[in-house]
């Protein structure tokens, strides 16, 4: 495996298998060039969001590195002000432009249930899926999916969509590998993304994590990747600073033991857990 490697959607487009996350990098020269740098170390898989603020210098940094749109596999979601039918359609011209693109790899809905429409949550999902699919027919978008979506979401998502999402984006980790979610993707073939593969940074301090990256003669970060990918994660590590940008793609010459595997996987709930969407405050 290697960093360009992919892996198979259930639509049949192929995502390589590790992303550059873009959650909390600020607009502007910062943005711009750590993906600049991202792409020149070997990621073709950039992910950002309407709700970061930064699309624009992600859009920016894709163009100067000078590689072929087509290489690039970018990902951006909807936010929670953008639930509904119209305002979807919307929402995705506007981060194509914002993008500067003409098309997205991947678009998601961002959170299933926004504190504003708490009440119905369910119907305007719909409504942004059909805005979706009449976008993925249009050719503006060539795979959609769901992120932080729990079981329940997934399943009334379903009742009305005439695509199965390809992918749900989640907080994953070892602090929390959310067991039902993922049964509920498998049983749809859906992809696992992890975002916050390092729980936010609280796992960069964890002992055990450090003891089997010693073990390894490999940095904790790079334990905890290779962890999700050889759980048939696809990672979304973060970093503004390019040795960590460099550094977060040499996972493919080593593997965790099947020991390890588990005692990371007892790791629950040191850090924190996922954010409950039907609780969340946004």
């Amino acid at each position: 495996m290697a960093l360009t490697d992919t892996y198979k959607l259930n639509n049949g487009v192929e995502i390589p298998v590790v992303g550059f996350g873009t959650w909390q990098t600020p607009d502007g020269e910062v943005a711009r060039e750590s993906v600049k740098t991202a792409l020149e170390v070997g990621y073709r898989h950039i992910d950002t969001a309407a709700a970061y603020g930064n699309e624009v210098s992600v859009g920016q940094g894709i163009k100067e590195s000078g590689i072929n749109r087509h290489d690039i596999f970018l990902t951006t979601k909807l936010w929670n002000d953008s639930h509904g039918y119209e305002a979807t359609k919307k929402a995705i011209d506007l981060s194509l432009q914002r993008l500067n693109t003409d098309y997205l790899d991947l678009y998601l809905i961002h959170w299933p249930n926004p504190v504003a429409i708490r009440e119905h949550w369910a119907e305007l999902n719909a409504e942004s899926w059909q805005a979706m699919e009449e976008a993925v027919k249009a050719g503006k978008i060539r795979a959609i999916g769901i992120s932080n979506f729990r079981r329940h979401h997934l399943e009334e998502l379903l009742k009305t969509a005439n695509i199965i999402p390809a992918v749900n984006q989640n907080y994953l980790n070892p602090s929390d590998l959310q067991p039902d979610v993922l049964a509920a993707n498998k049983e749809h073939d859906i992809l696992n993304e992890a975002y916050s593969p390092f729980g936010t940074g609280d796992l960069l301090r964890n002992e055990l994590v450090a003891e089997i990256a010693a073990a390894h003669n490999h940095s904790v970060p790079q334990v905890l990747l290779r962890w999700s990918l050889q759980h048939g994660f696809l990672p979304l590590p973060k970093s503004v600073h390019a040795e960590y940008i460099k550094s977060n793609t040499d996972i493919f010459d080593f593997k965790l033991t099947d020991d390890e595997m588990k005692k990371l996987d007892g790791l629950r709930g040191v850090t924190h857990l996922a954010t409950d969407p039907d609780t969340a405050t946004f």
